[in-house]
């Protein structure tokens, strides 16, 4: 009798020690609020991910030679951005790319040790992923499993980071702790950052109408200014050289909104005829749907999210510590609709938006397979090259979905639907 007590105490404990390694093993999985096992183990399996892509695949040139034959011409002497120019073409990238790209040509022994520059963006990549998977700690919305999209099947994100060695995603990288810095509340040091990341690449300026919304609503007009003016001195110290020599020039170049793209690089627009693709009134149409899309944003999206998003002076009313939601779907989502409607996307801009994506997906009101799904055609869409008719129509349609899902999302709350919850396990997180 003694001896089946004891069996059954035994079966009762190891019952109990598998359901709470079952627990366990669901809370990794779908606990947004619980994402670090799995943060963890996707980490280290980056870096080795990147030493595999590095040894195994080759290095394909692109820009990286253009790169240091822009800054070599400073190196030697040359300040006039007219003057400086690459392989590729002339010099179309801020100050902060120069000093920054000046220093990888002197690390890299003159921009000659390739491998050496590849294993720096790896670097770059792993701290870039540290900075985001910090961001969505703290945001709570993502359940664990989905970072495994954001890591491990991504071809054109390693390739753009480790085999081709593009300047956005060093861009980025200042964007993301901007972000981060935003979220604890560093305004100002997260503006200097912001700053520092539109003077390598001036993508980042998608993102400005937002910091805009986000300045007034936790510092005022007053605050705002300030943060504003730490914003512009950064683009001017750093540019002084230039600016001394042939401001015109450096002006003209490095902010050139105007730059025509070629159309055998779009991502977005093979579905149209090359001369709609280059027609300026086709142009201006896009600009005029970002604009009007943004002001519909702000209006009916990003106001009801803020409710201390008031037009005054002082500070005073003000709410400096924005949630983190408020702060990401602000940000996020005016960066998306500038991607939507962009005149054109190449291959490496496809960093400009990727780390963004689960978490605007998961802020849509669609169960969980959709937005898998999103996300593996987006994925599928940027691997196609060149592009074609079905991989554009098909991004256009991703964004479409992706982008009435912000729409119809529940801001004030900032909770997916009842179903969608119930499908992803994700708790209600409040914007408002």
């Amino acid at each position: 009798m003694a001896t089946s007590t004891r069996q059954m105490m035994s079966e009762s404990k190891k019952g109990s020690r598998q359901s709470s390694y079952f627990a366990l093993v669901n809370r990794s999985l779908f606990d947004p609020s619980f994402p670090m096992p799995m943060l963890i183990i996707l980490f280290i399996a980056e870096i080795v991910v990147n030493l595999v892509v590095i040894v195994k695949i080759k290095y394909t040139e692109i820009d990286w030679i253009a790169y240091m034959q822009e800054v070599e011409g400073v190196v030697n002497g040359t300040y006039d951005y007219l003057q400086l120019k690459g392989d590729t073409g002339p010099l179309v990238y801020p100050a902060g790319f120069v000093y920054i790209f000046m220093g990888f040509y002197y690390l890299t022994e003159y921009g000659a040790n390739i491998r050496l520059a590849q294993y720096m963006f790896a670097a770059i990549y792993m701290l870039n992923l540290l900075v985001v998977f910090d961001i969505y700690r703290q945001a709570k919305r993502i359940p664990p499993f989905a970072f495994f999209f954001m890591c491990a099947l991504s071809y054109r994100i390693h390739s753009i980071y480790v085999l081709r060695l593009f300047n956005d995603p060093v861009a980025m990288l200042f964007l993301y702790i901007s972000v981060n810095l935003f979220m604890r509340s560093h305004w100002s040091w997260g503006c200097l950052l912001y700053s520092l990341g539109v003077s390598i690449k001036m993508n980042l300026l998608l993102y400005s109408p937002a910091l805009l919304v986000l300045l007034i609503a936790s510092q005022g007009i007053k605050g705002t200014i300030k943060h504003l003016t730490i914003c512009a001195l950064p683009q001017v110290i750093l540019a002084l050289p230039f600016l001394a020599t042939n401001p015109w020039g450096y002006i003209v170049r490095s902010f050139d909104l105007g730059r025509q793209f070629f159309y055998v690089w779009t991502v977005n627009w093979r579905l149209l005829p090359e001369e709609v693709f280059l027609n300026k009134y086709f142009q201006a149409g896009l600009l005029l749907m970002h604009v009007l899309v943004l002001i519909l944003f702000f209006w009916f999206k990003w106001r009801p999210c803020i409710p201390s998003l008031k037009f005054q002076w002082s500070s005073k009313g003000c709410k400096p510590n924005l949630s983190a939601d408020q702060i990401l779907y602000v940000l996020f989502s005016a960066n998306f609709i500038g991607m939507c409607f962009s005149r054109s996307l190449h291959y490496q801009f496809y960093v400009w938006y990727f780390h963004s994506l689960h978490y605007l997906v998961w802020c849509t009101p669609y169960p969980n397979v959709l937005r898998i799904l999103l996300l593996g055609v987006i994925e599928f869409c940027w691997n196609t090259y060149p592009s074609t008719v079905l991989s554009s129509s098909l991004l256009h349609v991703s964004h479409l979905f992706i982008l009435l899902g912000l729409w119809l999302v529940l801001v004030k709350t900032g909770s997916p639907s009842a179903k969608s919850q119930k499908d992803s396990s994700i708790g209600k997180v409040k914007m408002g």
